[in-house]
């Protein structure tokens, strides 16, 4: 199948490529490198260099024709969300119509689309939160995510289009970058590995559901093969606490680093949880990676870098 990857050199988006090029697809990858990283671009993938709000990419859907997208660029950081709406709106709205446009003009069959749990869920739902829930995203970056899935719909609707949507909880493994705002396992990883102090933001009492990137892979490649249109979460069922990660990470790395906590992020949620009840059920997908054999995979990997 022709497959086309949106944010292919990302963290997510690689270890996605890798899995499809390795089971005989043909896959190309746009990605305009603001976040991704050249050296996950995997070498028999065809790679573009573009934003997805350029509209020269028409010449690559018109080159490429791909049968599928998988949609995982985007402005993914909440705080910039909430401190420039309009550019989020941009990225994660404006750009994934100019992809949809493409795909109805040049015959894509379905869409696979990275949304978001905890964002898109908000702070009131049941834990863990199942996708009868009502959304009820308290950031521009929820909304704009939202948003992609009401578009999706409307895209089935009146063009044919097929979907999946996949609302990741908190994705963690190798390649994840340990320099953003996203990604606490990656920040704390390295910090320990070469000896530096993390900060705990807040009581450290705030949980979120860590899902191993590997299973996220595993739940893509259900959807590519699957003509199910709808929305699933993907996620471990499991809260986690920050104070507990902690703990975990100190106990795989070795290290005998104290806690030190900092001052709590204004608006972080305090609670996050995704049923993964419904896509075991329709997609025979479920978790496969307890969180401490994720995070030493993940160690080992920050560990063969530094």
């Amino acid at each position: 199948m022709r497959i086309l990857v949106t944010g292919g050199a990302g963290f997510i988006g690689s270890h996605i490529t890798d899995r499809l090029v390795s089971e005989g697809h043909s896959v190309s990858i746009i990605d305009n490198l603001s976040t991704g990283k050249a050296e996950n671009i995997n070498k028999e993938a065809k790679f573009y260099k573009i934003d997805i709000m350029n509209p020269r990419i028409e010449r690559i859907f018109k080159k490429e024709r791909p049968e599928l997208i998988c949609h995982l660029a985007a402005q993914m950081d909440v705080r910039r969300s909430v401190a420039d709406p309009q550019f989020d709106a941009q990225s994660n709205i404006l750009g994934m119509l100019n992809l949809l446009e493409n795909a109805v003009r040049y015959g894509t069959r379905k869409v696979i689309f990275s949304s978001t749990g905890g964002a898109v869920y908000g702070e009131d739902g049941p834990i863990p939160t199942t996708e009868t829930h009502p959304p009820q995203p308290l950031s521009p970056y929820g909304i704009s995510k939202l948003t992609g899935e009401h578009y999706l719909f409307f895209y089935k609707q009146t063009h044919g289009l097929n979907y999946t949507v996949l609302r990741f909880a908190n994705v963690y493994g190798p390649r994840q970058d340990p320099f953003g705002e996203a990604g606490v396992v990656a920040i704390f990883t390295q910090k320990m590995l070469r000896n530096e102090q993390p900060v705990i933001n807040g009581n450290g009492m705030q949980t979120r559901d860590y899902v191993y990137v590997e299973d996220v892979v595993d739940a893509v490649t259900s959807s590519v093969y699957s003509d199910v249109n709808d929305i699933f979460n993907v996620g471990t069922g499991v809260e986690t606490s920050v104070n507990e990660l902690f703990s975990l990470l100190r106990d795989v790395t070795g290290t005998n680093i104290k806690e030190m906590h900092g001052p709590a992020k204004k608006g972080e949620q305090s609670r996050s949880c995704l049923s993964s009840d419904k896509i075991k059920k329709t997609l025979e997908w479920e978790p496969g990676t307890p969180i401490r054999e994720g995070l030493t995979r993940t160690v080992d990997f920050f560990r063969k870098r530094l």
